[in-house]
Order: C-alpha cells, then sequence, then structure tokens
C-alpha cells in the first residue's frame, strides 16, 4: 500500500508541475495571430498594435499572418483548425464570428463548437460619411436629398456582410429609402471614390478616413458614438435615429481547447496591454473593452442573434 501511495503522490507532483510549467513558461517559442484580412485595414492594424504591445511585455514574438478571402472566411478556419497549444490565436472582426455564421448557409467552421473566446479586444468608432459634393450638412439633410433622388445615392463598401454594407442596409430599414451598392476589394478604393464624388456616401470606422474629413474632403454627418477625433459630429441619436446600432468590433479568439491556465493569463494580458495602448487605440477610433472571456461569450452569443435576426429579416444574401 505504501508504495501504491507513493506513486500516487508522484504522479500528482508531476502533474501539478506540469501545470504551473506550462502556465509559467508559457510563451516559450512566438505566437501566432492569423488575421483574415488584408494588411493597413482596422483588424490588421488592431492586431499589430496588441502583438507589439504583448511582445514587449512578454519578451517572446508575437506575429500577425494576414489570410484574407471568402469574407474572413479562410483566415478564421485556419485559426479554429489549429492546433490548441496556445501558440496561435484569431484576431478578427465581428463579420467573421458574428455575421457570417448567420450569412452563408455552408459555413467551414462553426464558430460556437470551434473557437474560445478571449476579448472583445476592441469597438470601432463608425461614422456616415458623405463627399464635399453632396449639400448635406446634417442627417436629416441628407434623408431629405436621398428621398428627392431615389436609388439615385450610392454607397461603397467591402461587400455583402462587410459593416459598411450592413450599416446602411440597417438605414434602409431605418428611413424605408433603397440606395445603390457599390463593392469594392477594401475600404481604402472606396474612398478614393467617395472623396472624387462617384460615389455619395459611406458608413464607415472614422480611423480611415479622418484624413480626407480633416482635409475637407469629406464630411461626417453622424457618428455612432461621441469621439473627440470629430466632436462636432453628432450622434445617431441626437440625429434622431435612437435605435440604430451596427456596431464594428474587433476581437481576440482561440482555436478551442488551449489549456484553461494558458488562457487565463493571456485573456489577463490582452488586457493589460488594451490597457497600456488605450491612448494610442483612441487615436485611431478604437475603444478598449476590458471584458472577461465569460462577458465577450455572452456579448458575442447576443449579437449574433441580432445580426441572424436582420439578415433573414432583410433576406440579405453573400450574393448580393
Amino acid at each position: 500500500m505504501q508504495w501504491l501511495l507513493r506513486i500516487t503522490a508522484c504522479i500528482a507532483f508531476v502533474l501539478a508541475a506540469n501545470v504551473s510549467w506550462s502556465q509559467n513558461d508559457w510563451p516559450s517559442k512566438p505566437v501566432r495571430f492569423i488575421v483574415p484580412s488584408s494588411p493597413g485595414g482596422g483588424t490588421d492594424v488592431f492586431a499589430r498594435l496588441l502583438a507589439q504591445a504583448l511582445t514587449d511585455s512578454l519578451k517572446q514574438q508575437f506575429v500577425v499572418e494576414n489570410r484574407p478571402g471568402a469574407s474572413g472566411n479562410i483566415g478564421a478556419q485556419a485559426a479554429a483548425t489549429s492546433r490548441p497549444d496556445g501558440y496561435t490565436f484569431l484576431v478578427a472582426s465581428n463579420n467573421s464570428i458574428a455575421i457570417n455564421p448567420a450569412l452563408f448557409r455552408n459555413m467551414p467552421f462553426n464558430v460556437e463548437r470551434d473557437l474560445a473566446e478571449v476579448s472583445r479586444g476592441v469597438t470601432a468608432v463608425n461614422v456616415l460619411l458623405v463627399s464635399s459634393t453632396v449639400p448635406a450638412q446634417t442627417l436629416e439633410d441628407f434623408i431629405a436629398l436621398a428621398k428627392k433622388e431615389p436609388g439615385g445615392f450610392a454607397y461603397g463598401s467591402a461587400g455583402t456582410g462587410s459593416s459598411p454594407y450592413l450599416g446602411v442596409r440597417m438605414i434602409e430599414e431605418i428611413t424605408g429609402l433603397k440606395f445603390t451598392h457599390v463593392p469594392y476589394k477594401g475600404t481604402a478604393p472606396a474612398y478614393q471614390d467617395l472623396v472624387s464624388g462617384r460615389i455619395q456616401f459611406m458608413y464607415a470606422d472614422i480611423a480611415g478616413a479622418l484624413s480626407y474629413v480633416k482635409a475637407g474632403k469629406l464630411k461626417v454627418l453622424a457618428a455612432d458614438r461621441k469621439t473627440s477625433l470629430v466632436p462636432e459630429a453628432p450622434t445617431f441619436a441626437e440625429a434622431g435615429w435612437p435605435n440604430f446600432d451596427s456596431p464594428t468590433s474587433f476581437s481576440v479568439l482561440a482555436p478551442k481547447g488551449v489549456r484553461p491556465e494558458i488562457m487565463d493569463r493571456f485573456a489577463a494580458e490582452v488586457r493589460k496591454a488594451l490597457t497600456a495602448l488605450a491612448p494610442r487605440l483612441e487615436q485611431q477610433g478604437l475603444i478598449p473593452v476590458l471584458d472577461t472571456p465569460a462577458e465577450f461569450a455572452a456579448s458575442l452569443a447576443k449579437e449574433r442573434a441580432m445580426w441572424a435576426a436582420f439578415i433573414q429579416r432583410n433576406n440579405i444574401t453573400p450574393d448580393e
């Protein structure tokens, strides 16, 4: 019996030591952030700021790997099916994890089954932008002009299901108007056409448009929240749309199955990094969300349900 007790004690010691080693030794090699979009976009900007902050604090390299395509599904699937060893994470917009599951009938992975929430990360400040060629100074002006030219106002987006697209579809639902959709391969070329007047407006995050706004080439008619970047812009609620809510966020997730002690430490390190990065993020129109994995999981479930209902109610399909 004594030998059995000794063996049991040794096993317990080894297991405890292994848990302690896993937590204290991690990360012992470079950590990969898969970003399911091209370099230069909001998700990529956030991922690189976070990766550098974690590299500095944990003394191990965090690298960003861009895997764009299929509306974000290619990169998200690569992260979801990667080895759950704590060395691969997903940094994605809510398009990949909240909108696509409702938009695509045959998703190549299951967000709820294959991914574990770490942090909401940041939310972006979204604004309604019009070209300087549009004679509107307020949201009310813009809607009045659009009513005079049914279907005559065109907007740009990064494609069906993207936040700029869904934001305008929500405006259509509120106003009963119909606008002409012009899809682009990203928001950068869309801004060029917006500045030139080839398209009339966009719903987009403020960071990418700020230089054009400051140069007087674009006008902000409303924002989804107050921001010091465009302090004169009213919120949609202040402009008369209290129920308008088309959010954009850039979040951190892990393949399901990462050891709890690594997940706990990583989530804590992400919160610390977001706190330290807050001033720089806010200059990009990004607001840190200092939530726990459980809080993020609950809010993401609600958001998925919201988008599923909206997409079904408006008969939105990926082919639009």
